[in-house]
């Protein structure tokens, strides 16, 4: 995942083709499931919390079943989570991101094609800020450089979140470089475990990415018209295809453990907030904090013996950021600016 220029319809798809949310029902159902997790609910008690049918209640509790959420009983009576599912669903989300842009704008989708393809055809049709489009699976995920996602269903993090700033686009790598911060804040505050950033859109255990940043935008020659940040996090996964398994990993291989999908998005969503409001309140500033807390975070950046893949390529090392964000590299033939390209350690 990287930083992306986009025309006003950059998936060339018609809208339809982004699908539809997630009705909110199925979440409420979950959400009441969960809040009496000892006791069997009757179908006429979730009837009458919805303002439903009973046999509108039984559609969506086989709608639920069908998509791996494991609930107990019947009709006659009543039904009981067996499982509590690690679904990140709005009903269990917003509550922990009250305070955030993102709080009352969470759409969720099962199964969808790209989050961020989607993200980027609804800010078009003007979505508002803050709008973050959360999945369980995606068909078609997207990274940098038109490389495709692994999605497991219900093992990832697969979100993007809609911005607005008021900045040009020659300043939008600082958004990308944020969000890599936001995304190591959010780990190691879930997690404890403290990832490596590499420039400009991966985060790192080890020598392994478990995640991927995919920034995409669309403007004007001086004005950003909207900026979908797409961030894709490994986290339950066991294993990977043997193509991946020397290079990807995950949360739950790294640490040993499952870990819950809804505090880590809850954790990523309060992060962003924060930082995304210190960066529209004074972006000199902001950029500045960004650009050297990403250098105290990578090992990547300064010191490092590196290969620039870019059409040519060439070996160097790192020798830190410019003052828009992008990576230097001392090479034999002098100082070089990284504006593409992957960047590999030696």
């Amino acid at each position: 995942m990287g930083l992306l220029m986009n025309p006003r319809n950059p998936s060339g798809e018609p809208p339809a083709a982004i699908g539809l949310p997630t009705d909110g029902k199925l979440g409420y159902i979950v959400r009441l499931l969960q809040s009496n997790a000892m006791v069997v609910l009757s179908g006429t008690r979730i009837a009458e919390e919805l303002g439903i049918t009973r046999s509108e209640v039984w559609r969506l509790i086989e709608q639920l079943r069908e998509l791996g959420v494991s609930i107990a009983g019947h009709e006659g009576t009543g039904y009981q989570l067996e499982a509590v599912p690690d679904l990140i669903l709005p009903d269990l989300i917003a509550p922990l991101v009250s305070t955030t842009i993102f709080a009352r704008r969470l759409q969720h989708y099962f199964r969808i094609a790209s989050t961020n393809t989607a993200a980027m055809t609804l800010a078009a049709e003007g979505a508002a800020e803050g709008t973050v489009l959360l999945a369980e699976e995606q068909t078609a995920g997207r990274g940098r450089g038109g490389h495709s996602w692994e999605s497991a269903p219900s093992q990832g993090v697969y979100c993007s979140a809609i911005l607005r700033p008021p900045m040009a686009p020659a300043d939008a790598l600082a958004i990308s470089l944020m969000a890599g911060l936001c995304v190591s804040a959010a780990v190691e505050e879930v997690t404890g475990m403290k990832p490596d950033l590499r420039w400009p859109n991966d985060v790192m255990l080890g020598e392994k990415k478990f995640c991927g940043i995919l920034t995409e935008l669309s403007a004007e020659v001086m004005r950003l018209r909207h900026l979908v940040v797409g961030v894709g996090i490994n986290v339950n996964q066991e294993s990977f295809p043997e193509e991946l398994a020397l290079i990807a990993t995950s949360l739950r291989i790294e640490g040993g453990r499952a870990w819950s999908r809804v505090e880590i998005v809850a954790a990523l969503l309060q992060s962003l907030d924060s930082e995304y409001r210190a960066l529209i309140a004074d972006p000199v500033a902001a950029r500045r904090s960004i650009f050297q807390r990403f250098a105290q975070h990578s090992t990547w950046v300064r010191n490092a013996r590196v290969t620039v893949e870019d059409e040519a390529g060439y070996e160097g090392v790192t020798a830190g950021l410019d003052d828009r964000g992008f990576l230097l590299v001392q090479t034999e033939r002098g100082l070089r600016t990284v504006l593409s390209g992957g960047v590999r350690k030696l």
